[in-house]
């Protein structure tokens, strides 16, 4: 086997130019602005995982060091690096190396930088104004409101949307006939809804499948990722709206034990269900209310059966 076949297809598949990304054209079209300038001012992209802010980075990156690109590009992951001392040493001494070659400035990548501590933010902050004129910086992440107000100030803010079905479904389409895979559209939007538009999810979704020798189509999707099935999630929603708080308790550990679904993606097709249902509006808006609170402590690091109990137990208590 090449090692070409060997590739993980996020990678084999990631476009190399600005010309080439798939989604945000408002986004790209001001990126290519910078590119055709061989010029830029430090960046913040902000947006959902899998929309191609990194890929973004990369391209916009390529397009401006052209044949440069390896001696003037650095990417860290912030999440890995995001202690005060790894600003005032790796960081730092990377950003202060002066430019060679005919390079306009060298650029820094820093990946899920909405992890680094507030400390090593204030660091970085001061880095990025004393070395502007040799580094500039590319900082991503999730969460707009963790990344603080001077380093966002010192930044061309670019936030990333959701990718379109269609943008989605094409681009697997594409990589599905590069590989001469057997599928239909069906399969393919099964992969897009499981994974809400996450390019990167889908793509690693449809390696799965090849790898497995299956063909792509909804039934076997569901089965690769071992998904919830919309029945499931009902019966816990109806369960708990009646009342039967053990009852509903007793079928979510099936699903989370049994079936293995992590409590985020139940969380997820919860929220699915209950938004396409015929339930009264003040029931909806109570349940959604309570579904933020969960998701919210689930990405702060809370346990999950105590926060997907507690939900149900508030579910059960809401009067219709």
């Amino acid at each position: 086997m090449s090692s070409d076949e060997e590739m993980i297809w996020t990678e084999k598949y990631r476009p190399k130019k600005l010309d080439d990304l798939v989604g945000n054209d408002a986004v790209v079209l001001r990126l290519k602005q910078f590119a055709r300038q061989r010029n830029m001012p430090h960046c913040l992209f902000i947006g959902p995982p899998g929309v191609g802010k990194t890929t973004a980075a990369i391209c916009l990156s390529r397009d401006i060091l052209g044949e440069h690109f390896r001696e003037g590009y650095l990417e860290l992951n912030a999440s890995s690096d995001n202690r005060i001392d790894v600003v005032r040493t790796q960081i730092k001494d990377y950003a202060r190396t002066t430019t060679f070659g005919g390079i306009p400035f060298k650029i820094l990548v820093l990946d899920e930088a909405d992890n680094m501590t507030p400390e090593a933010q204030q660091a970085l902050r001061r880095t990025m104004e004393i070395y502007s004129n040799v580094c500039r910086f590319i900082l991503i992440a999730n969460y707009s409101n963790r990344i603080i107000e001077p380093i966002q100030s010192r930044c061309a803010v670019f936030r990333f949307t959701r990718l379109s079905k269609n943008d989605v479904v094409e681009r697997l389409r594409y990589i599905a006939e590069q590989e001469g895979l057997k599928f239909d559209r069906e399969g393919l939007e099964a992969i897009y809804e499981e994974h809400q538009g996450d390019l990167r999810m889908c793509i690693n979704t449809l390696q799965s499948l090849a790898v497995l020798n299956k063909k792509v189509d909804k039934q076997n999707v569901l089965e690769v990722l071992g998904s919830v099935y919309s029945t499931d999630i009902s019966q816990i929603i109806d369960l708990s709206l009646e009342g039967r708080f053990n009852d509903a308790r007793k079928k979510l550990q099936d699903v989370l034990y049994l079936k293995a679904i992590p409590p985020e993606d139940v969380v997820r097709q919860i929220y699915r269900e209950i938004v396409k249902s015929g339930l009264p509006d003040k029931v909806k808006v109570e349940v959604l209310g309570y579904l933020g609170e969960v998701e919210f402590r689930l990405v702060q690091g809370s346990d999950g059966e105590v926060q997907l109990d507690a939900l149900l137990a508030k579910m059960a208590s809401i009067k219709k």
